[in-house]
C-alpha cells in the first residue's frame, strides 16, 4: 500500500479486513474524505469515522485511454456511502458501472484505494 502523510485505512485484523477512514466535523456533522490529517490545524473539529459498508454509484464515467498506451478503458465514480460521505476513485468488477450499482472500498498499492462491484 502507498505511504500517505493522512490515514487512509484503519489497519484490520486477522478477522477484519482494513477500514477506510473519514472525519466528521464535531460542530456540523459532515463528513469529509480524505480523513484530516492529526497535524491539521482543523484536527481539533475532526473526529475519525469509518466509511462502512457498501456504497452506491452516485454518478461514473469510463476512461478509453488512447490505444497507443495500451491501457485498457477503466471507469471513474462518485461513491455514496452511509455518513453521508460522497467518495471518487476507480471502479472496478465490471466494464461498465451502472448508477445505484454497489461497491465496497479495497486498497489498493498503486491508488491508495479502490472501489470493488459487490455480488448483492
Amino acid at each position: 500500500m502507498t505511504t500517505q502523510s493522512f490515514p487512509l485505512w484503519r489497519p484490520g485484523s486477522p478477522q477484519t479486513a482494513p477500514t477506510l477512514m473519514a472525519s466528521r466535523d464535531t460542530r456540523t456533522g459532515e463528513w469529509v474524505f480524505p480523513a484530516v490529517a492529526d497535524h491539521s490545524p482543523l484536527a481539533p473539529h475532526h473526529a475519525p469515522v469509518a466509511v462502512t459498508g457498501p456504497g452506491t454509484v452516485y454518478s461514473f464515467t469510463v476512461i478509453h485511454p488512447a490505444p497507443k498506451t495500451g491501457q485498457p478503458p477503466y471507469a471513474l465514480g462518485y461513491v455514496d456511502f452511509a455518513g453521508p460521505v460522497r467518495i471518487f476513485g476507480r471502479l472496478l468488477g465490471k466494464d461498465r458501472p451502472a448508477i445505484g450499482d454497489r461497491y465496497r472500498p479495497e486498497p489498493d498499492d498503486t491508488y491508495g484505494y479502490v472501489f470493488h462491484a459487490t455480488q448483492d
